[in-house]
């Protein structure tokens, strides 16, 4: 019956509890306690479908018994897979590694290419990052000569304007010149007519990873490990304006100024690229 209450959008919660004899207050705790069982639920089959994408609701059903310990009924996984557009099948995985959204592809440029200085081969990717009862999406851009992020962009959607926000904070901050490569991979916002015209439009040349291997865009990769272990899994946002505000803080603040990175020597990326500047306008704030 409880079932039946939710997917009668045209009684009140009032009415609706009058007709099955229960109080409001009962109706809401029985509500937000599956609610947030849901999330739980969601959260780990997002680290499940990272590393197994082409996982359908009977095998991603016995991954979330093993890792969680608990008996889930698989046609709530099933409802949550599609929720989250998770449709696991055999074709999956052939999408997954060669994806079919009508875009062109590009060669992978940066394989070979090791920049030496700033502006020559910029990097970039999304993730995703939990709320209390939500996903949003992060979006970066790092010059990998430095490791700095000199592009980022937080939504509440996956469509391509959250890429080309990230892009377009890069370009105002740097204006590079022509011959710079950006590198990404096949997903449709970076393949999208209107990512590849913005980067034409500014002389870059696009690239993209071979698909179905992340090792291509290692750099970006490392850069989404630090944010989500020492930034995003040890907070709690409360909304999607306290996500970007701390997330921003840690971009902007932690990572590109005080972070001592391993590869550079141990001295942060803002420091970093001080030594390396060949113009004014490479340093340009937000």
């Amino acid at each position: 019956m409880r079932e039946e209450l939710t997917r009668t959008p045209h009684l009140s919660v009032e009415r609706m509890c009058r007709i099955v004899s229960i109080s409001r207050a009962a109706f809401y705790r029985w509500y937000e306690d599956r609610s947030e069982h849901d999330m739980e639920l969601r959260v780990a089959m997002h680290e499940i479908v990272c590393e197994f994408p082409w996982y359908g609701y009977r095998p991603m059903t016995r991954a979330l018994r093993r890792a969680l310990g608990v008996s889930i009924n698989e046609k709530r996984v099933r409802r949550l897979m599609k929720e989250d557009g998770f449709v696991g099948t055999h074709r999956t995985l052939k999408r997954w590694l060669s994806p079919k959204h009508g875009f062109p592809r590009f060669p992978n440029l940066a394989g070979d290419f090791t920049p030496v200085g700033i502006n020559q081969l910029w990097v970039a990717d999304l993730t995703y990052v939990r709320l209390r009862s939500a996903f949003v999406f992060v979006a970066i851009v790092l010059d990998a000569f430095s490791r700095r992020c000199i592009g980022w962009s937080l939504m509440t959607h996956l469509r391509a304007e959250l890429v080309i926000d990230a892009l377009q904070m890069a370009l105002r901050r740097r204006r590079p010149g022509s011959g710079l490569i950006h590198h990404s991979d096949q997903g449709v916002q970076y393949a999208c007519d209107a990512y590849v015209q913005l980067l034409r439009e500014h002389g870059i040349e696009p690239s993209m990873s071979r698909a179905g291997t992340p090792y291509d865009n290692a750099i970006c990769e490392r850069f989404m490990k630090t944010l989500k272990y020492e930034e995003v899994y040890v907070r709690e946002y409360d909304s999607v304006s306290d996500a970007r505000r701390s997330i921003g803080h840690f971009i902007e603040l932690i990572y590109n100024r005080k972070r001592l990175h391993s590869a550079l020597g141990y001295v942060p990326p803002a420091e970093f690229e001080e030594g390396f500047a060949e113009e004014p306008t490479a340093l340009i704030p937000a």
